[in-house]
């Protein structure tokens, strides 16, 4: 089976989880240190720790969404059991940043809490090049320094 055939047959646990891996792996090659919660029951995906502030991490796997040739990310957080699921929005306390990753291009967008919840139930990313006008998200594309400069400052 090729590798994009393979993508569209994972579930979202998988994605989520292949998403996580990517994260860990910027973080530590920007010398980060990474701390991983037990469990899922937390708001919050990851810790990393940037010059000795600890700042809470939510990663999302962007997928493709072929009719509008955009990436796309739900902005919710989902609780699930062997039987229901349900989505519920995220607060400002729940986490710092929100990562959501763009796997075909190995591209992170890093988001501020206070912008990822602005946002209605998605995000749509567009990675088209020929766009008059930049969308909201491109200022997110790739923006590390975001996590720096918090880091600078004291944490969130």
């Amino acid at each position: 089976m090729a590798y994009a055939d393979f993508i569209l047959q994972m579930d979202t646990k998988l994605r989520g989880d292949i998403a996580e891996q990517a994260a860990i792996l910027h973080a530590l090659k920007r010398g980060w240190g990474v701390l991983k919660p037990v469990g899922d029951r937390l708001p919050y995906d990851l810790v990393f720790d940037v010059e000795g502030t600890l700042i809470k991490i939510q990663v999302k796997y962007a997928w493709f969404d072929e009719p509008s040739g955009n990436y796309v990310v739900d902005n919710r957080r989902t609780k699930t059991n062997r039987r229901i699921m349900v989505r519920d929005v995220y607060h400002l306390s729940d986490f710092d940043f929100a990562l959501v990753y763009v796997e075909n291009i190995d591209l992170f967008y890093v988001f501020p809490v206070d912008i990822f919840i602005s946002y209605g139930s998605e995000i749509h990313i567009v990675e088209a090049e020929k766009r008059q006008r930049k969308p909201r998200s491109a200022e997110y594309r790739n923006a590390w320094e975001l996590i720096i400069n918090t880091s600078t400052l004291g944490g969130c």
